[in-house]
Order: C-alpha cells, then sequence, then structure tokens
C-alpha cells in the first residue's frame, strides 16, 4: 500500500468540501492553486486573501529535506520540544557524494567520507520519527514523486526543486530548514498569500522538442525574478500531451524563474504514472475528485480574469532551446544558437556533456537519450565528448538496467555516475581541466551559475534537454543543430540523426528498491543522538539571542555587493558541502563568491577601523568580538537559487544584524527573517548608490517594528556628512515576533515553555485541594473518634432518654422536627 496513504485518504476526504466553502468565501470560480492552498489552511477562511499582500497560515501534509539541510533543521528541531514529527517526514541522502569515477567507486568513498554524518542523519530521523533514504536510494525529488506526491496535497521541502511534485498536481514549495521545523513541531506554516501565473500550453510536443523545452522558453520570458511571489499554473489541451515526469522536469526548473511553485492540473498521465508506481489505490481516490482537481471550468474559459499575468505557448512551434551561459534564463532557440556562439565568443567545443539530474532522470528522458545514442552506434558515430548518465533514482536505475537503455549509453562512451546530485550542485572532482580553464559543458540540469557545477569560474555551463545534450555529445560542438545538421561518421559519410522517441514509462513496471529505505519505528524515540565534541563536521546548535529592543546604532558596512549575489556566492556548496551540520565551520564560506563593489574582488571585505582588506567571515569575526554588529548591502534579487538556510544563518552567526537590498529572491528572504535578521528593500533602489565602504549605519524605528511601516536608514561617512534612507520591509505581525525572538525557533521553543508552564499550572489547583484535603482528614479521624465514643455511650443514654421522654408525640411536634430535619439537609 501506499506510504500515508490514510493521511491521503483524509486529505481527499474533506476537500470538496473545503474547497466549495472557499468559493463560496471567494465568491468567485477557483483555479487549481487556489484550490489546494485553501483546503490547506490552518484554518477555515473567513475572507479571500489578497494575493501579494496577506499573509496566510497553512497546514501543510508533508515535508522531506536533503542531507545537506536536514543535518540544520535536525538540529534545530532537537531544540523544538517534540517526540517526534507532526507530520510524515522523510530525509534523503543525495547531496554529499562526489562525482568522479563511476557509481559503485563514488558511492563507496562517499559512504567511508561521510560515515559519521550518515550515522548521525540515520540516528536523529529515527529518534523524531522520520523516514531515511540512504545514500544511494536516489535524489530526493525524484523519490518523492515515485513514493509520496500526490494530486491536490501539499508538502514543503528543504530544497528549492521541491516544485518538482507540481508534476503530480502537488503544491509543493521549496523552503528553509526552519520552516521544515515549524511543521514537524505541529506549528503553522506561514506564506504571503501567492500571485497566479497562468500558462497556456496548446498544440503538441513533437520532434526533437521536450518538455524541458516548454521550461527553457518559459525561463527566458519570466527571467529569473520574474516569477517571485507567484505559483505558475499550467493549462490547456497541451498539458495533455505532456507525461507526468515531463510535467515534473517543468515545475521542477520553475525554481529558476523564482516562482513559489508551479503545478499542473490531474489527468491520465498522472493516473498511469501513480499505477506504474504501484499507487493504484491513490488513482483510484484522485479519480473519483478529478472534478475538483483542476481549475473550474470559467477559469479555462476566461482565464484574463483568474490570473494576474496569462503567458500562451504553441507547442505545435516549440524549438528546442539551449540556455546559458551562467544564468538559467539566457534562452537560445537552438536556431540561433550557432549566431550566439559566434557573437558571444562562446568556446564552442564541447568538453563534457551530463544527462540526468533530479530535473531529467526519469525512464522517459533517459529512454529518449538512449534512442538518440542507438541511432548514433547504428550509424557509425559515437560521443565526441566526456558523457556522464546520473539516474535520479535507484528505481530508474536498476529499470533501465534491465532494459537496455545503461549497456547502450556506456557502448556509446558514457559513464554512469551515482543516483544523487553530482556535478549539477558542485560535487564534481573533475579530472580534464584545470581552474580557470576556459571551457564549455553541456547539462540537462537545472542551474549553471559560474562556478555552480565545477567551481571552475571560466567554466561557460549550458542547459538542455537530455536528447539535445546527447546529440551535441556525438557532434562535440555547441553550435550544432540536430534539426538541420548532418555528421559524418568513421566511413565519411554523412549522416543525419532522426527526431527522438521514448517511452513514457517502463512495460514491464519499475524495479522497486527494496534497501535504500529506513522507516521510522515505534520505538525509536530511545535513540541515543551523539556528537563527537571535536568533530568537523557536526555541532550541537546554541540559540541566537533575542533582540534587545534597542534601534541599531552606527553598525559598521560590511560588505556592500555588485551585481549577481546567489546562495551560491552567499554559502557555496561542492566541497563545503562537508561543513553543512557544523555552523562555525561552514561560516569560513560566507560571502566568499559575492563582489565588493568597491574593489570588484570577490570574497573580501575591508576592516573599517583597521583598513585591512581579509575575507568576509574573518572581518565578522572581528566585529563580532568587538560586540559590534553589522550590515550587508545588495543588488536585485538578492539570494537567488537555493533554498540553503545556511546562507541565512551564516551571517546570523557571525553577528549580522540586516541584509539592504534593490529586492530579495523568496526562500531567502524568509530564510533571513526565521533566523532573526532583518532583510530590508530600498525604497528607492537608487539608494543603493549612496551607500559607502567606510559607512557607519543606524536602522531607525525598530521599537515601533509592524507591518508595513517604513524603517529609517541614516548613513554616517566618514567624511562627516549623512544620507537618510528609506527602507521598506515584508514583515508580518508574527514574522516581527521571530525577530524580537531572536529566531523563529526561540519563539517555537518560547511557545513549548508557555505550554509545559500552563499544563503546570492545571495541575497546581488538585494538588492544592490535597493539601486542604488533609485537615478535613484528621477532622473526620476526630468524628470517627467521637462517633465511637458515642456508640458506647448509645445504650445508657437510651435507657436515660426512655425515663425522660414523653410516651407520644404531637402531630406539631413531629412537622417541626421534619422541617428542621430538611433545614440542616439543605445547609
Amino acid at each position: 500500500m501506499t506510504a500515508n496513504f490514510d493521511m491521503i485518504k483524509k486529505v481527499y476526504a474533506g476537500f470538496e468540501k473545503k474547497v466549495k466553502a472557499a468559493r463560496k468565501v471567494v465568491g468567485r470560480p477557483l483555479t487549481y492553486a487556489e484550490k489546494i492552498l485553501y483546503a490547506h489552511l490552518w484554518n477555515p477562511a473567513k475572507k479571500e486573501f489578497i494575493r501579494g499582500k496577506d499573509f496566510a497560515e497553512f497546514a501543510p501534509d508533508r515535508v522531506a529535506m536533503q542531507d545537506a539541510t536536514a543535518q540544520m533543521a535536525m538540529l534545530q528541531f532537537m531544540h523544538a520540544g517534540r517526540k517526534t514529527s507532526a507530520v510524515p517526514a522523510t530525509a534523503h541522502a543525495d547531496h554529499l557524494i562526489v562525482a568522479q569515477s563511476g557509481s559503485k567507486e563514488d558511492l563507496e568513498r562517499a559512504i567511508e567520507e561521510n560515515k559519521e554524518v550518515y550515522e548521525f542523519l540515520e540516528s536523529i530521523c529515527k529518534k523524531y520519527g522520520v523516514g531515511f533514504w540512504k545514500p544511494g536510494a536516489g535524489i530526493i525529488h525524484q523519490v518523492i514523486l515515485e513514493n509520496y506526491a500526490f494530486p491536490g496535497g501539499m508538502m514543503i521541502g528543504s530544497d528549492s526543486h521541491t516544485p518538482n511534485a507540481g508534476g503530480l498536481g502537488m503544491i509543493a514549495i521549496g523552503v528553509g530548514g526552519a520552516d521544515v521545523v515549524d511543521v514537524m513541531a505541529g506549528m503553522p506554516w506561514e506564506l504571503k498569500w501567492p500571485k497566479l501565473i497562468g500558462i497556456k500550453l496548446t498544440g503538441n510536443l513533437s520532434g526533437w522538442t521536450s518538455p524541458k523545452d516548454v521550461i527553457l522558453k518559459v525561463a527566458g520570458i519570466l527571467t529569473v525574478k520574474g516569477g517571485t511571489g507567484a505559483i505558475i499554473e499550467y493549462f490547456g489541451e497541451g498539458t495533455k500531451s505532456i507525461s507526468c515526469t515531463g510535467k515534473a522536469t517543468i515545475c521542477n526548473m520553475g525554481a529558476e524563474v523564482g516562482a513559489t511553485t508551479s503545478i499542473f492540473p490531474f489527468d491520465d498521465r498522472m493516473a498511469n504514472y501513480l499505477r506504474k508506481t504501484d499507487r493504484a489505490d491513490v488513482a483510484e481516490l484522485a479519480e473519483k475528485l478529478a472534478h475538483e482537481l483542476k481549475a473550474d471550468d470559467e477559469v479555462y474559459a476566461e482565464p484574463e480574469k483568474y490570473f494576474d499575468q496569462i503567458i500562451e505557448i504553441n507547442l505545435n512551434e516549440l524549438e528546442p532551446h539551449i540556455n546559458g551561459p551562467f544564468t538559467p534564463d539566457l534562452a537560445h532557440p537552438i536556431s540561433k544558437m550557432k549566431e550566439a556562439v559566434i557573437q558571444n565568443n562562446y568556446p564552442d567545443n564541447i568538453s563534457v556533456a551530463l544527462i540526468g539530474s533530479c530535473t531529467n532522470s526519469s525512464y522517459e528522458d533517459i529512454d529518449r537519450a538512449t534512442n538518440v545514442a542507438r541511432q548514433a552506434l547504428a550509424k557509425g558515430l559515437k560521443a565526441k565528448t566526456q558523457f556522464t548518465i546520473t539516474p535520479g533514482s535507484e528505481q530508474v536505475r536498476a529499470t533501465i538496467e534491465r532494459d537496455g537503455q545503461l549497456q547502450v549509453l556506456t557502448e556509446f562512451g558514457g559513464t554512469v555516475l551515482a543516483n544523487a546530485c553530482g556535478p549539477c550542485i558542485g560535487m564534481w572532482k573533475r579530472m580534464d581541466i584545470k581552474t580557470g580553464e576556459k571551457n564549455t559543458i553541456i547539462n540537462s540540469f537545472n542551474r549553471n551559475f559560474a562556478k555552480r557545477n565545477d567551481n571552475n569560474p571560466e567554466t561557460y555551463s549550458f542547459i538542455a534537454s537530455p536528447e539535445i545534450v546527447t546529440a551535441l555529445a556525438i557532434a562535440g560542438r555547441l553550435s550544432f543543430n540536430p534539426e538541420t545538421d548532418y555528421l559524418t561518421n568513421d566511413a565519411g559519410e554523412q549522416v543525419k540523426l532522426d527526431p527522438p522517441y521514448g517511452d513514457e514509462l517502463p512495460e514491464k513496471g519499475f524495479i522497486k528498491d527494496v534497501e535504500g529505505y529506513i522507516a521510522p519505528t515505534p520505538d525509536g524515540y530511545k535513540t541515543e543522538v551523539k556528537i563527537d565534541p571535536n568533530s568537523e563536521r557536526l555541532q550541537f546548535l546554541e540559540r541566537f539571542e533575542p533582540w534587545d529592543g534597542k534601534d541599531f546604532i552606527d553598525l559598521p558596512l560590511l560588505l556592500k555587493v555588485k551585481g549577481k549575489c546567489t546562495t551560491d556566492h552567499i554559502s557555496p556548496a561542492g566541497a563545503w558541502l562537508k561543513y553543512r551540520g557544523h555552523l562555525d565551520n561552514i561560516s569560513k564560506n560566507m560571502f566568499l563568491g559575492a563582489i565588493n563593489a568597491f574593489t570588484d574582488k570577490a570574497g573580501e571585505a575591508k576592516n573599517i577601523f583597521t583598513g585591512e582588506y581579509k575575507q568576509v567571515h574573518e572581518v565578522a569575526r572581528e566585529y563580532k568580538a568587538q560586540g559590534l554588529g553589522w550590515i550587508v548591502v545588495g543588488d536585485e534579487n538578492y539570494g537567488e537559487g537555493s533554498s540553503r538556510e545556511h546562507a541565512a544563518m551564516e551571517p546570523r552567526y557571525l553577528g549580522g544584524k540586516a541584509i539592504i537590498a534593490k529586492s530579495f529572491a523568496r526562500i531567502h528572504e524568509t530564510n533571513l527573517k526565521k533566523q532573526g535578521m532583518l532583510p530590508l528593500t530600498f525604497a528607492n533602489p537608487d539608494d543603493y548608490d549612496k551607500i559607502r565602504e567606510d559607512d557607519r549605519l543606524s536602522i531607525i524605528g525598530l521599537k515601533d517594528f509592524a507591518p508595513e511601516k517604513q524603517l529609517k536608514l541614516i548613513a554616517k561617512h566618514s567624511d562627516g556628512t549623512e544620507d537618510e534612507i528609506w527602507l521598506n520591509h515584508s514583515f508580518s505581525s508574527t514574522q516581527i515576533e521571530w525577530f524580537k525572538a531572536g529566531s523563529a525557533l526561540n519563539l517555537i521553543a518560547q511557545s513549548q515553555i508557555k505550554a509545559a508552564k500552563k499544563k503546570q499550572a492545571a495541575k497546581k489547583p488538585k494538588a492544592a485541594q490535597l493539601k486542604k484535603a488533609k485537615p478535613a482528614a484528621k477532622k473526620k479521624e476526630v468524628k470517627k473518634a467521637t462517633a465511637k465514643k458515642a456508640k458506647a455511650q448509645k445504650p445508657k443514654a437510651k435507657k436515660l432518654a426512655k425515663k425522660a421522654a414523653p410516651k407520644t408525640a404531637t402531630r406539631t411536634q413531629k412537622k417541626k422536627a421534619v422541617k428542621s430535619s430538611s433545614k440542616s439537609k439543605k445547609k
């Protein structure tokens, strides 16, 4: 049976009733995303939530964490005061495996090198009732799609590509670990009510065009911040031409346009996928509720009335795309790629081609890429570049091994890597080039910032579908267009590749992974979680100090960041991933990739008291040692990219008080708030230019901190002049309490302490009654003794009474006696 099926049944049992109630409150038809949001409110809606303005509290159905974020999330959960997670939860060991030689060797080495971390995660998950997917089991998002995602559900996950589950009609949102802790602790989860971007798909995918090209096209339209604060909801006849896993690819990469999440309506392709992954029970429930697992008909009839923005894409006309380099929104239709290579002087020769990752590692993806490789072998061609394959899960890997795709891809020249993130998140030990060497790679991943894949700033990383990547591996050139161009084989013949075909799902079904999962056990709470105090990789957390109730006065500027500053710039991954459970050690990477606006150099800052330039974390530690907080100033879309909360925890740990930027990416802004920091924006973005290197900065108005109320920044310059600058913020009343408490976790702990005190107080009256009962007991004893004495004297008294009493009583006397008796009873 499906995991947590009782929970899913409960969601479906109440879904329609909740949607009807929401429709009545809102007074209009609902989009599919709205239905799921309203059905998952912590408390039923009493009014319509205003998009992009109102905050709402939700009750997600489940949570998920990958190993790099799970360490910090679970370390925080230890402070939440609970014995077990309040909702179904899983942790997935997928980020710490370095790609180097091949799957077997890489996995064995990872298990040995990360033994301490894996044992910690296994034990802490066992203690708190969290399922644990072991290293090698697969990438979190693929495993979630195969086992846990369900139409109409809601989940949050501590990884920015959690929206992958939107391919199965689920609202799945990437968050920081502290958000996950809220839900695991049984608390409501807060989110600003999203805007809605509707993307209407018409026509059908065909030829070389794939689902990946839909999102590559969308990224080019919306840019890396065009979806910020919005849910992207796909609709239209074109959605039916896309497989369930193809839909997941599109939703996965919605993170690259800043979207809160992306979602497709439930259809037969999803039902087929559920059945093939042994979840026929969920498919049957979803089919019965199919009329609600989509937008209302009126929305589809007049979408412009219900969405904030509409984009229409005709799949018949959509070309394959190649996006990059250095940003996932630089979109090139393949017919324009030759021109782009020449105009921009991109290195045309491809050094490595990589397929797979959480974005494109489904059975269909691998089968289509295999079709291209099989054609090549039949036509006397092989890969001219290095070629790697990253299966998304053990389930997919075992199935494509059985069905022969892996054999074809290795004959073609491919190397199979472990079922893990690997090169996609920088866990790639490249042996073919040196750092600083200019080169081009092409991959089917989702993100391609500078240094993202291999830590080389001169690697030009481009993104495409697995089949296009495979075709370009054969040509060895970025400028090759398989739709029009010919290749020369070993015999000197001119040959052309045919458009690829791939099976959506395996005819024989999937081979289930029966060894990769450790389920929670009833006695798990007895497990002891140990951390070596001398460990370099794990460290128990201490709570951050609460706000002292004062404005921030004359704080030094630590760093003014120029240009793009992603979470990779703030807290790089790659080799640093091994320190994700040790806040002090990982803080040594803080702002290593950020460009100093005054020096144009990465990772350095000036100590304004000594005049020395050092690594940013060193200057921050020097200020912290003096008891000084500090402020960082950023550019547009600050914190774009990963959900990693370390990018917020490190500045907080090293004394940061505020980040002031032109604009923020959603997840990072929330992460900063959760850790008790102030993410603030310039009311006038041009005021960014007024900040100077030696400034002392004051933030005024914190005593009256309130939603939608501006704060004032006073920038005192070293020449004696100063500027007054107005700052905006997006804090809700609840989030302001996070700031005052020192972090959201502190607030959870405070609420647990209050609840415990309340419970204690409830017991006190009983104790008081017992105390009062003691004297009463003594009185009883006296009464008993008196009664005993009276009993002994009773016969004597009776005889005396007989002598003294008259023989009969009058009727009046009897009445008086009755009245007297009833009065005494009333008393």
